[in-house]
């Protein structure tokens, strides 16, 4: 029998914000209605999938998708080491010249300032796909660039900062299954003021 891990092994007491039940649950519907849309194309699609966080959600995702898909990734960095605020989009891998021609999907974990999807449209647009659209686990419900549009999104969550299921802080916590809070007292002082 396999062991669902609880907030209460993880240091700190982080707090349960949505479980792994409801994402899985989540997860399940966003590949339908995505699927269905892409169902209604001509021609093969590519999931982008921002790493490092997206991964878990990406894996999930495409687990629930019948039609063939290529997947090719791309780094960037929002949120360098224990920073609990966004430092801008930095691209770290260049965008695939083979997106061209293709229907593209960004997968990304959490969309709060917009930052890293507005630049991930402008240049994958660049490369001329035949379309692009945008899915994403979490969406802040703060003010979004916008530029940064997302027609699929998981879940509508206050301005918190969150770990788990793929999110982390300073690297860790990634691994935790479901979607939490961090104490305050475990979030680097200088950065959350």
């Amino acid at each position: 029998m396999s062991k669902t891990t609880t907030a209460t092994e993880f240091p700190g007491e982080i707090k349960v914000l949505i479980d792994e039940q409801k994402i899985a649950e989540r997860v399940v519907d966003l590949a339908s209605r995505l699927e269905k849309d892409l169902d209604q194309l001509e021609g093969e699609v590519t999931l982008v999938p921002v790493m490092t966080g997206s991964m878990l959600f990406t894996s999930d995702l495409i687990r629930h998708m019948q039609r063939p898909v290529r997947i090719a990734p791309v780094t960037v960095q929002s949120y360098p080491g224990s920073s609990t605020r966004s430092r801008g989009a930095r691209l770290q891998t260049p965008i695939p010249d083979a997106l061209r021609g293709t229907h593209v999907v960004i997968i990304d974990d959490i969309l709060d300032s917009g930052g890293t999807l507005a630049v991930l449209r402008r240049l994958i647009k660049a490369v001329e796909p035949s379309s692009v659209r945008a899915c994403v686990l979490l969406r802040k419900n703060v003010d979004h660039d916008a530029s940064a549009v997302c027609e699929y999104a998981g879940f509508d969550i206050p301005d918190k900062f969150v770990v788990g299921y793929g999110l982390d802080y300073d690297g860790l916590y990634r691994n935790l299954p479901f979607i939490g809070t961090l104490p305050s007292d475990m979030i680097n002082k200088e950065d959350s003021g």
